[in-house]
């Protein structure tokens, strides 16, 4: 059991919470956490977690939106550091890939909830998280088309999938291996490779 200081404002214990859930992520299937484990982890009682959040659903909510917004602001942030539209693609795709590596549990809740078959509010949050991600994509492949750094006849809508798609697997092969470390290793390769096949002829 983490003990954590029992004097911190309802922010900051709703923003525990999510590292929490977040951090037990990484150790077992999302599917399978309770309150019970969440509040164990923080040294709490399942009544002090529930003045927080009403449900459990509400706690998975706040993880993933906290893992949207995280995500999109550490993309962000790399791209405006580019020099150029490539550059800042290649940032984006590095900094995702680090992103996962420092947070292995994330990976695991957006593919369980995107497995969901029902229509719940944390499988809408990924999905416009991932739809927001896309716009960036598409706003910097145009700009290196019109740069004369991608293909001109680059279909940025098939890219932006395929781009993510590379990620996406990435991923996947890590969490087979059981070594999220693996991520970083296999990354740069990966990269290269998408990069030739978008670049100007």
């Amino acid at each position: 059991m983490n003990e954590r200081p029992q004097y911190l404002t309802a922010e900051e214990r709703r923003a525990a919470t999510v590292q929490a859930v977040v951090d037990l992520a990484a150790e077992k299937n999302p599917a399978e956490i309770t309150t019970t484990a969440i509040a164990e982890r923080m040294g709490l009682t399942q009544g002090a977690l529930f003045r927080h959040f009403p449900t459990k659903d509400a706690i998975l909510e706040a993880a993933i939106s906290w893992v949207g917004e995280r995500l999109l602001a550490s993309v962000d942030k790399a791209a405006a550091g580019a020099a150029s539209p490539s550059a800042a693609l290649e940032a984006m795709f590095m900094i995702h890939i680090d992103f996962v590596a420092r947070h292995p549990g994330v990976p695991r809740m957006l593919f369980g909830e995107l497995q969901r078959s029902d229509e719940t509010l944390a499988k809408r949050i990924v999905q416009t998280s991932i739809r927001q991600y896309e716009e960036r994509l598409h706003r910097l492949m145009e700009a290196g088309k019109a740069q004369g750094e991608l293909d001109a006849e680059l279909n940025v809508d098939a890219a932006a999938v395929l781009f993510i798609g590379t990620i996406q697997g990435l991923v996947m092969q890590s969490l087979l291996a059981g070594k999220v470390s693996r991520i970083r290793r296999d990354a740069p390769a990966a990269y290269a490779i998408y990069r030739r096949g978008i670049g100007a002829a």
